[in-house]
């Protein structure tokens, strides 16, 4: 039996990934042509996390994936994009006082985690289906949120992939689909 493969490039990554090598696109412009060369190379998918052009961080402003996804539409309609929404559930703590979140933080609501997937309406968004730790962060995705993300997603007709890590997202993914939560398969 022939398997079928779906190749998904993330041309960007969410950690400090231009820190690390410079390579890595940081403006709209540099990450279209990088999704643009991804998909020439294979990539059915490309995964897109946007960021700051001046600081190189990872970014949540609309008018920067607007632009990405833009560029890539204007040469390529046939590649998938995914359009990320875990920005916003970024939990660093404290060091002085670790029950407050440190400036490094960035939690934002979930109306705001997908605001840019609401407008732009991707073929397909993320959703990590629970919290995780990753590097010195947590990425914090509590059921309550992930339940109004999801809903939201559903609500614009757009796709979302279930991010599962462990074996209790997977059991949260199984239960939005039960609920109705998020379409399947």
């Amino acid at each position: 039996m022939a398997r079928k493969v779906m190749i998904s490039c993330a041309v960007t990554g969410s950690a400090d990934t231009p820190g690390k090598n410079p390579a890595v696109p940081v403006t709209p412009e540099q990450i279209a042509t990088s999704c643009l060369d991804a998909a020439k190379a294979g990539a059915a998918i490309v995964h897109i996390h946007v960021r700051d052009p001046k600081t190189t961080k990872p970014s949540m402003d609309k008018a920067l994936y607007a632009e990405a996804v833009d560029r890539i539409r204007q040469k390529n309609s046939d590649v998938l994009i995914n359009l990320t929404t875990g920005p916003g559930a970024r939990f660093f703590h404290d060091e002085k006082d670790p029950s407050k979140p440190s400036a490094d933080s960035v939690l934002r609501s979930p109306a705001d985690r997908v605001q840019h997937v609401m407008e732009i309406k991707p073929d397909i968004c993320s959703l990590d289906m629970g919290s995780l730790n990753m590097g010195d962060r947590v990425f914090i995705n509590t059921p309550t949120h992930l339940k109004a993300m999801a809903l939201a997603i559903k609500d614009a007709g757009v796709t979302p992939e279930l991010e599962v890590f462990e074996t209790g997202h997977l059991l949260l993914a199984k239960r939005f689909l039960e609920n109705g939560y998020v379409k399947g398969p």
